[in-house]
């Protein structure tokens, strides 16, 4: 996978000055960013996240998942550790772009689950591919990660293309009436470690 470093600069947030690293894929054009905090390059492990763009939860505010409570979340735990790296990278809807999300979101208005949508509209239940980074995270000297995540599969995939994570963080966030069907989905049937707090409820909301 090819991803060529294109330029970086300071951005300042509410919670850090982060350092932001632009990159862009040469097959598809698409770009991605990591901001990092402090000495990312020094062989230590690196407290990060491999963060998937979701511009309904990121942007607008968007109750229907945790994405942009878990991007604010994520941040606030690199500035408090004063090190840190995060991967923005553009892979809308677990791969299937926003105009197929919006349509994978209108069967979930009709009851399908996140997963029963996406396969009804022809694709897999994540399309993600965690190749990326490999080059991204090289390019920042970063040689293994404390991964901020509730999804053990992430894990895996980032041990397959040869990024080493040392340790899984939980990044869990409170449900609301709106996202609990979507963390129960999450939990029941990808996987995703989160807690005591989901169990039961893919039943009640199906």
């Amino acid at each position: 996978m090819s991803v060529v470093f294109v330029a970086a600069s300071q951005l300042p947030t509410p919670f850090a000055v982060f350092t932001m690293h632009g990159f862009r894929e040469e097959a598809t054009g698409r770009e991605h960013v990591a901001l990092t905090l402090g000495d990312v390059a020094d062989g230590a492990p690196v407290l990060g996240r491999l963060h998937s763009e979701c511009l309904t939860g990121d942007a607008l505010f968007s109750l229907r998942c945790d994405c942009g409570f878990q991007l604010e979340a994520a941040l606030r735990a690199i500035a408090a550790e004063g090190r840190g790296v995060l991967l923005y990278l553009r892979q809308e809807g677990r791969g299937i772009g926003l105009l197929n999300k919006i349509r994978a979101y209108e069967l979930q208005d009709g009851g399908a689950d996140t997963v029963e949508a996406n396969e009804r509209l022809g694709f897999g239940a994540d399309q993600r591919d965690y190749a990326i980074c490999l080059p991204m995270l090289k390019h920042l000297g970063i040689q293994s990660l404390k991964l901020m995540t509730n999804n053990p599969r992430k894990v895996k995939g980032l041990g397959d293309v040869g990024i080493q994570v040392s340790q899984r963080v939980p990044l869990q966030i409170a449900h609301n009436p709106h996202n609990r069907k979507y963390l129960a989905t999450k939990a029941g049937k990808l996987g995703h470690l989160l807690g005591n707090q989901h169990q039961g409820e893919e039943e009640e909301s199906a």
